[in-house]
């Protein structure tokens, strides 16, 4: 064979095999990235959806007594009650407002049992108020247990106090103008503030409504939500200098938030706790008796967090 054309084909055949390692390189990085194009996709339906909080769960050892509180004292409103004999417990939703429109707070009395531990990590649920003053002396009037007197927050202007209720969970009043939600924050203590932001807004599709260091006494706080903390309830999480761990208890339980689609929401749930820790605790579907389809999860300090169907929810109150 002449010398140049063996010399020629060998440069060929070194072309074409460079090419097609080309072409399967370039195959090969579509693959590779296919999975994370997807992923991206599923996390895109946490902010697009339409969330908001909808109750808090918890335990209480006389549901008659915290109602009469509720109500006399905080001037909540008992929105609906209901009894389970068969399963051994009650419950009774109050807040400002239509649970349609308003968040509320779910209690449970469990049959028999008249004391809980909240532990360490559960914070404070939070009320505004136009006076905080007057709405503490009727607290005081009626026997209830003031913990911080009313006043500026240390450092600032805001006038608040602090209250404890029956069963020892605390109550922070908020001093602010009108608000169409009174019952406004929920505080959870985590051990980790950057992670645990990080969590709900891409788990949840919450917002970063603000953060704030206070140094001279050893804490950072994050407010998330779906609003303007002057428009609605909003997540406060709570980082105290040096502490990572603290107990749950067995008083407060969960909180609820609504989604236009439980299957969605949970396939990005999925993927947070696999990047950030947290674990789903039931798989999307509906409830079997009551139809309403949920699925909830600990984030990754072990805090619950039921997702809603929110038409089946609204549902479920053309029921009550």
């Amino acid at each position: 064979m002449n010398k140049k054309l063996y010399l020629l084909l060998i440069i060929s055949g070194l072309h074409i095999l460079l090419i097609v390692k080309i072409i399967y390189n370039m195959a090969s990085g579509a693959e590779a990235q296919t999975p994370a194009a997807g992923e991206e996709k599923v996390l895109e339906w946490a902010a697009k959806d339409k969330r908001r909080f909808l109750h808090a769960v918890y335990r209480v050892g006389d549901l008659d007594r915290t109602i009469k509180f509720y109500t006399e004292c905080l001037g909540m409103q008992v929105l609906r009650k209901r009894d389970i004999p068969e399963e051994k417990y009650s419950n009774a939703f109050l807040g400002f407002g239509p649970e349609e429109s308003h968040f509320a707070v779910e209690l449970t009395y469990n049959y028999g049992v008249d004391k809980y531990d909240i532990g360490t990590g559960f914070g404070h649920f939070a009320i505004a108020s136009e006076d905080v003053y007057k709405l503490v002396e009727n607290i005081r009037a009626k026997g209830g247990n003031i913990t911080r007197e009313p006043g500026p927050v240390k450092g600032g202007e805001t006038v608040i106090a602090f209250v404890k209720d029956p069963d020892g969970y605390i109550f922070e009043l908020i001093q602010r103008g009108p608000t169409p939600e009174p019952l406004c924050q929920v505080m959870l203590r985590v051990g980790d503030l950057d992670r645990a932001i990080k969590f709900y807004e891409k788990a949840c599709g919450m917002k970063l409504l603000r953060k704030k260091d206070v140094p001279d006494y050893k804490y950072t706080i994050a407010m998330l939500g779906y609003d303007d903390e002057d428009k609605t309830t909003v997540l406060e999480l709570t980082y105290n200098y040096g502490v990572t761990e603290y107990t749950k208890g067995n008083a407060y339980a969960q909180v609820a938030i609504s989604t236009e689609d439980v299957y969605k929401s949970a396939a990005v749930v999925d993927l947070v706790t696999k990047e950030l820790g947290g674990k789903i605790t039931r798989q999307p579907g509906p409830i079997p008796g009551i139809n309403t389809k949920i699925t909830s999860f600990l984030d990754p300090d072990g805090w619950k967090v039921v997702l809603v169907d929110n038409a089946d929810f609204l549902k479920e109150l053309e029921k009550k």
